[in-house]
């Protein structure tokens, strides 16, 4: 995807690839108290899963990333991170929308996902979107101190994609 013309507060999104694991590995610990290893994000790249970056044009710095990988007529999305200090701005729905129409383009009718019972921010974002909640899984996520927390699953019919948008 090429870069558009600089302006204040555009983005751009371009594919991940091998070169962008520092700056992404950065993000990656700055945004989670639990974040993803280096090996997670290569062997996701090695799979081939999409991973998108979200850029903003005037200073090219790192806004946030999606990862998903791609099932029979499904897409799980694995890991979407927005900058802290970018956060509340719409960067978490332009990777969703772009998901989205990759999924589509990709035969899947169905984006799924695991989102934190704690982080409301995302299962309010997730909801605006359209996401509706399936169930719980029990202990998915590691808390500290040898505790877990539940995940709530989310999906998405990607017909539907961002049409209950707020």
């Amino acid at each position: 995807m090429s870069r558009p013309p600089a302006q204040h507060g555009a983005t751009w999104l371009r594919p991940m690839g091998a070169g962008d694991l520092d700056a992404v590995m950065a993000l990656e610990q700055q945004a989670y108290a639990f974040p993803w290893s280096r090996g997670n994000f290569q062997d996701s790249l090695l799979s081939g899963h999409p991973i998108t970056l979200l850029f903003a044009v005037e200073d090219e710095r790192l806004l946030g990333y999606s990862v998903g990988m791609v099932g029979v007529e499904e897409m799980h999305l694995l890991n979407l991170t927005v900058h802290p200090e970018a956060q509340g701005r719409g960067h978490g729905r332009t990777l969703l929308d772009a998901l989205c129409v990759l999924g589509r383009g990709l035969g899947c009718a169905k984006l799924w996902l695991e989102v934190r019972a704690s982080n409301a921010g995302a299962q309010r974002l997730y909801r605006r979107y359209g996401f509706v909640e399936q169930g719980r899984r029990k202990g998915y996520y590691p808390a500290g101190r040898g505790q877990r927390e539940d995940a709530i699953v989310m999906a998405l019919p990607l017909d539907a994609a961002g049409d209950a948008r707020a």
